[in-house]
């Protein structure tokens, strides 16, 4: 058996000498340590040995203290005349040690718990790594269905340029992203959302609300919006009627009502800018729900213009009302859509990449969508550098190209 350093307990200090003399023949190195002086030890041991009549509560707290600075220690408790007390520990799993305490058979026993030690770390490795790549199994699958959400690509319209990056910080991803024709081909749906917290609980719900979303806006019809404005409360007076106005408000009311209805246990939430775009106008309508302002970028350059919230976010509120904006995208002009996971990068020092250095980059007039989102992009890594992305990461461009002179 190979050297170890045990760590004998004892509440007098006063340890059988010749379990001392047959440890030290052994070659273990032992330091005796009260209850109270154990537990303030910041060492480590890999044998922690201890009188048959210690409390197995008090062993556990005195092993988890040292596991904070290596290997779980071997429990071996010994007994000199009161045996009865090993029973209990025998069945906690400790190991123990019984006069004579003489070197050959102490080596023995210690052998003996060293190997099962071993044999235990090593299934409890063997179990780690199987549950590791079921896990990973788990993501994979998820991470393929979550790609079956997104678009397969992006729609091609004369006179547009449209363009997205899409990086999760997990293998699935709480942002979403869509885009899709509705209202017989003639309206253009963009959608970019952010579902609170990541992982697999919220690709879930991403897919749930990307999939509702699309549903509604897709099977509105083409009914006057003035239906949709009754039911939240709007002033009719006040409503402009918009092709394409009527699916984009059912798609967030109904989505915001089946999530507050089904789903309000949970505690997730979306927020998301759901627009819809007239190609042949540049004109746009838009809710967003509690997210980011989308910046518009005027064809010659200057402050980007905000598109601030109409509403709150979804699933949040029951029976709540979503306002609507209105937008106009004029030849050159370029609209940026991101999630905070841009403005929220940060760097090895913990700096957020912020807001500030957003509007800075988005100053100067882009040619197209890409040119602007290889920008963004070349920005974020340089900001970020090695350090780890905690958040997912969604930007889209939607550039209306200059008429030629």
């Amino acid at each position: 058996m190979p050297s170890v350093t045990a760590l004998l307990v004892s509440q007098e200090r006063n340890p059988p000498p010749e379990l001392l003399t047959a440890l030290a023949h052994e070659d273990v190195a032992v330091e005796v340590r009260t209850p109270d002086e154990a537990l303030e030890d910041r060492s480590s041991a890999e044998v922690l040995l201890a009188p048959a009549a210690m409390a197995p509560r008090s062993l556990r707290e005195i092993s988890r203290r040292l596991s904070e600075n290596g290997p779980t220690p071997i429990v071996v408790v010994y007994a000199q005349n009161e045996f009865d007390d090993i029973e209990q520990h025998i069945r906690l799993g400790h190991d123990y040690l019984v006069p004579p305490f003489l070197p050959p058979l102490v080596r023995a026993r210690l052998r003996s718990c060293y190997e099962r030690a071993k044999l235990s770390h090593s299934m409890e490795e063997i179990q780690a790594q199987a549950e590791l790549l079921s896990y990973e199994r788990e993501l994979k699958i998820g991470r393929e269905i979550q790609e079956g959400f997104l678009p397969e690509g992006l729609p091609t319209l004369d006179g547009w340029d449209l363009d997205v990056r899409f990086r999760p910080a997990r293998k699935v991803a709480g942002d979403f992203y869509d885009v899709f024709e509705m209202v017989n081909r003639r309206r253009l749906a963009l959608v970019v959302a952010d579902v609170c917290d990541k992982g697999v609980g919220a690709a879930l719900f991403m897919a749930l609300i990307r999939s509702l979303l699309r549903h509604t806006a897709e099977h509105s019809g083409l009914q006057s919006l003035m239906t949709a404005h009754q039911s939240t409360g709007a002033d009719p007076s006040h409503v402009i009627p918009v092709v394409g106005a009527t699916p984009l408000m059912n798609a967030v009311v109904g989505t915001n009502g089946y999530l507050t209805r089904n789903h309000s246990g949970q505690g997730y939430f979306a927020t998301m800018f759901f627009s819809v775009l007239d190609p042949a106008t540049g004109s746009l309508v838009y809710i967003n729900g509690g997210h980011n302002p989308p910046l518009l970028v005027a064809r010659e350059g200057g402050e980007p213009t905000p598109l601030e919230p109409t509403g709150p976010a979804v699933g949040v509120i029951p029976d709540c009302a979503f306002a609507l904006g209105y937008a106009q995208l004029r030849p050159g002009d370029t609209l940026f859509v991101y999630t905070d996971g841009v403005t929220e990068a940060r760097n090895a020092e913990g700096e957020f990449f912020g807001d500030d250095r957003v509007l800075a980059l988005l100053r100067e007039p882009a040619p197209s969508g890409r040119a602007l989102l290889e920008r963004m992009e070349s920005a974020l890594r340089e900001h970020s550098g090695a350090a780890e992305q905690h958040d997912d990461i969604t930007m889209m461009a939607v550039h209306r190209m200059a008429v030629p002179v």
